[in-house]
């Protein structure tokens, strides 16, 4: 039994980690989610037994950072590569997929980047404040997910972001190639201060198996690239979750 338990939860995991996957999954299966309506947030835990923890689970994300706990927590070691394979849209979001070999360390634990995506507005608050935009970063080895968050607010064009929106598909389901000199790395704030604690994936079947690395500083983006974003999705975030006793660490 635990050894069927452990191999459905890493099956969940690994389609999570793919909404296009996820999505085509979903639709052989008459599943269907959004963020409004019958198919919105308040009704993903009605979804299947698989998005139960939408409703029910006690570490769900996102999150309002409000009072935090300064720990010696490890230096995120960051080795992202040059190049991006493809970007998606998937439906809920554009997904940017990476080539392999870019990698996370996190203390004794090593991640392997595979794709980053966009929310607007933020999912996570900082002091009950949305920010325009969030970009996850999502990693995976063995024992579980580790997704780095970083904030987005208006200012100086953002050169990665502005090709993203230049190239992303208009059509749901559509993909398209991008310039594989591209650096994921280029996302993210000079400082690598961050906010840590444990969570959910963000959209069903919201699996409570993340470790949230949310970088405290934001990075800059242009508000016409924002407004382009929300051309294709106005709002496709979920709403924060109540924290259950949870602390949030503060590095540094």
């Amino acid at each position: 039994m635990k050894l069927d338990r452990r191999h459905t939860l890493k099956a969940l995991a690994g389609l999570a980690l793919c909404p296009l996957c996820a999505g085509i999954a979903r639709a052989d299966e008459g599943v269907h989610w959004g963020y409004d309506g019958d198919h919105g947030p308040a009704h993903w835990g009605e979804l299947d037994k698989a998005s139960n923890v939408c409703g029910a689970g006690a570490q769900q994300s996102p999150i309002d950072i409000g009072p935090t706990i300064r720990a010696e927590l490890p230096e995120l070691k960051i080795d992202w590569s040059k190049g991006v394979e493809k970007i998606v849209n998937n439906g809920h979001t554009i997904q940017v997929n990476v080539k392999p070999g870019s990698t996370l360390e996190l203390g004794d634990q090593t991640y392997q980047l595979l794709q980053f995506h966009f929310h607007r507005p933020s999912e996570h608050t900082v002091a009950g404040k949305h920010f325009p935009m969030e970009v996850h970063f999502v990693h995976k080895n063995d024992a579980g997910l580790a997704v780095v968050g970083v904030l987005m607010e208006t200012g100086d064009k953002n050169p990665l972001f502005a090709e993203v929106i230049d190239e992303m598909p208009r059509e749901a389901g559509k993909s398209a190639a991008l310039d594989g000199d591209l650096h994921p790395e280029d996302l993210l704030p000079k400082a690598r201060s961050y906010y840590r604690y444990t969570g959910s994936l963000t959209t069903p079947p919201c699996s409570e198996t993340v470790e949230w690395l949310l970088m405290t500083e934001p990075v800059e983006v242009a508000s016409s690239d924002v407004d382009a974003f929300a051309k294709l999705y106005a709002m496709n975030a979920r709403p924060v979750q109540k924290p259950h006793r949870r602390f949030v660490l503060r590095s540094g």
